[in-house]
């Protein structure tokens, strides 16, 4: 199946990048490439593109799509930097997680980045790819690794979490209030045998639910699935632990900018920026701040930027998109 991206807000992403001509970008959840090729036409011949995937068909897909100079990938624990002499030099595809965007940054020798681009959820590719098993509308094994190399898979959980484990996965990164009862009837089942396709959790999840549910707006399964995707792939933690990362990435007037699917990436999100923008913690009756945290920078956008309606008649799945902006300030990064 060919890899299409469609880059949601691509003009509003492009402007808030704020790209000059010969800085240096991150592109941490690369994709088909849609914006990233967009990024690489604003960038001279002393600009620099790297861009970070862990799925190995949206690697080889960015790949003939920017025809990198360098790739790199990492073997025991070491980055092994393969060149591409004839191919644009200013381009980088890695494949990793963004998680390691510090060490990705040290081995290929930047220091500061000028924008980093996050662009999180799962792209068309892997949903319209049955055998990916990302999506309820297929028959497919249960699997959702947005890494093929990773070790857990949504079978895995599925399988082998307690109904406590389940119900809290369910709950929390789906906010599905049938979280109880759906974790009870997949541990009844699998004292059957493992399930193992993606129709056969739905089927479960269906009998879990009363009829009014069913009626309501949106595939019952959804919230389920959404849940186990992002359990599958640390989608919250790695995004919580890695924003201070790409916010020390950054160098001076550098610009973070996060496009979020759901309300709990949004609210992560929503809360590092203004926390990074005012950190102080000192008790509101304080005279002057004595805690010394000092703001790491400003948010630009106060409201997130949302697509138009436009774009979303165009591109249904844009429709929850809420992109975000937080610029690195000059003084603490030129210290």
């Amino acid at each position: 199946m060919e890899f299409h991206h469609i880059p949601i807000m691509a003009d509003e992403v492009l402007e808030l990048l704020d790209i000059k001509k010969d800085g240096t970008y991150f592109d941490g959840t690369l994709g088909g490439a849609g914006h990233s090729s967009l990024i690489l036409q604003k960038l001279g011949e002393n600009g620099r593109l790297v861009g970070i995937d862990q799925d190995e068909d949206a690697i080889e897909a960015a790949s003939k799509r920017l025809d990198p100079g360098r790739k790199m990938r990492f073997s025991e624990g070491r980055a092994v930097i393969e060149k591409n002499e004839g191919a644009d030099g200013r381009v980088t595809i890695v494949k990793s997680n963004y998680e390691n965007i510090k060490i990705i940054a040290k081995e290929l020798g930047i220091a500061k980045a000028d924008g980093i681009l996050l662009d999180l959820g799962v792209s068309s590719h892997q949903f319209d790819d049955a055998e990916r098993g990302f999506s309820y509308q297929n028959d497919a094994p249960l699997d959702m690794r947005m890494d093929k190399d990773a070790k857990i898979s949504a079978y895995d959980i599925v399988n082998t979490y307690s109904e406590e484990e389940l119900s809290k996965v369910l709950f929390h990164y789906g906010e599905e209030k049938f979280a109880r009862s759906i974790a009870a009837r997949i541990v009844s089942a699998r004292l059957r045998g493992p399930i193992e396709t993606t129709s056969e959790l739905v089927d479960i999840v269906k009998a879990s639910m009363p009829a009014s549910a069913g009626r309501k707006k949106g595939h019952p399964a959804r919230k389920t699935f959404q849940a186990l995707r992002i359990e599958c792939n640390r989608e919250l933690d790695v995004l919580k632990n890695t924003l201070d990362d790409m916010i020390e990435l950054l160098g001076p007037g550098g610009r973070l900018c996060i496009i979020t699917f759901h309300s709990l990436e949004d609210r992560i999100v929503k809360k590092h920026f203004k926390e990074a923008e005012d950190p102080c913690i000192c008790p509101p009756d304080f005279p002057v701040c004595t805690c010394g945290r000092k703001p790491k920078g400003k948010i630009i956008t106060r409201k997130p930027v949302v697509p138009s309606e436009e774009e979303v008649e165009t591109n249904a799945r844009s429709r929850s998109a809420k992109l975000r902006v937080f610029e690195k300030t000059m003084e603490e990064s030129s210290e």
